[in-house]
């Protein structure tokens, strides 16, 4: 068994005294735009055409499979921030899981993460990663083009991720890996199940993402805020289930390294219901939560005082 890199999104980003989160510019970012153009483009052409109860099906389940157990608890809690530990080959599935939501590869995922991540916790903060700018406007630049800064931080992966062979793989044919699915969809189900297992699910869910990504660094209530950050993050209660508890934004940005992101009463988070049925499966440990971790430097309590507890 092997113990898990424990690298987080502070650590990965190296800071001299040039390096600036505002100075920048933006480009075109033609893989992402031409990959998300043409996801959009046929769920939006092709969708209504092949619609079917069984299509629609195979989308619900495989939208909440890749983006519950893959994106949030694997890519994000697991990859992202090692809030828990697990067995090798159920990181593998997780974080495969993960890549099939057609964002981007593991590494890329850590990347686009802890830019942004970086990018907030400064004192200012550019437009494109602060969410600032007008709904259509923000949608357009997030999914079509890349911001490049004058003076980056330097990215410095743990090597227990940057020369694993499965993550390496991964990262190489992150958008091939829709193609052994779709080839089996359309075997079983014909067009309906390719359209809406494979661009209609893609679709879906990098927009949603955009979306909570969008509302929950702009406004809503919080239980914390972080002092001296350009950027907070918000609570979307009304998003908490359709987002496996990715919408618990402000605990998540005062405790990042907590596995459990509903962490106050009364907060729905099915991807830590997912962790606790795999720890109870002997297949993850070592769940963090804000009762045993250290929060940010800065971190003030606006509702309650303390951290929220431990969950039975």
């Amino acid at each position: 068994m092997r113990d898990a890199p424990r690298c987080t999104s502070t650590a990965r980003m190296i800071a001299d005294a040039d390096t600036s989160a505002v100075a920048g510019r933006l480009d075109w970012a033609p893989a992402k735009s031409l990959w998300i153009t043409g996801m959009v483009g046929a769920a939006l052409l092709l969708g209504p055409v092949f619609v079917t109860p069984g299509a629609v099906a195979l989308f619900a389940v495989t939208t909440i499979v890749t983006l519950c157990a893959g994106h949030s608890v694997g890519m994000h809690r697991l990859l992202v921030h090692r809030s828990f530990s697990a067995k090798p080959w159920v990181e593998y599935l997780l974080v495969y899981l993960g890549t099939l939501v057609g964002m981007a590869g593991p590494v890329g995922m850590i990347r686009l993460h802890d830019m942004r991540d970086w990018a907030q916790r400064q004192a200012a903060c550019h437009n494109l990663h602060a969410n600032r700018l007008p709904m259509l406007h923000d949608a357009l630049l997030q999914m079509h083009a890349e911001l490049i800064l004058t003076h980056p931080p330097r990215f410095l992966l743990e090597p227990q991720v940057g020369t694993d062979r499965v993550f390496r793989w991964l990262e190489a044919t992150w958008m091939l890996q829709q193609l052994p699915w779709a080839v089996l969809f359309y075997a079983v189900g014909g067009w309906p199940w390719m359209i809406w297992g494979i661009p209609v699910r893609i679709a879906v869910s990098l927009t949603g993402h955009w979306l909570v990504v969008h509302l929950t660094h702009r406004d809503g209530p919080q239980g914390w805020v972080v002092d001296g950050e350009s950027v907070q993050g918000h609570d979307l209660p009304a998003a908490a289930w359709l987002t496996f508890g990715e919408a618990w934004h402000a605990t998540h940005h005062a405790w990042p390294d907590s596995a459990r992101l509903g962490a106050e009463p009364g907060q729905a988070d099915a991807g830590w219901r997912v962790l606790r049925v795999l720890e109870r499966l002997g297949l993850v440990w070592d769940l963090k939560q804000p009762c045993n971790l250290e929060p940010r430097a800065g971190v003030r309590r606006v509702t309650a005082e303390g951290p929220p507890a431990r969950a039975a």
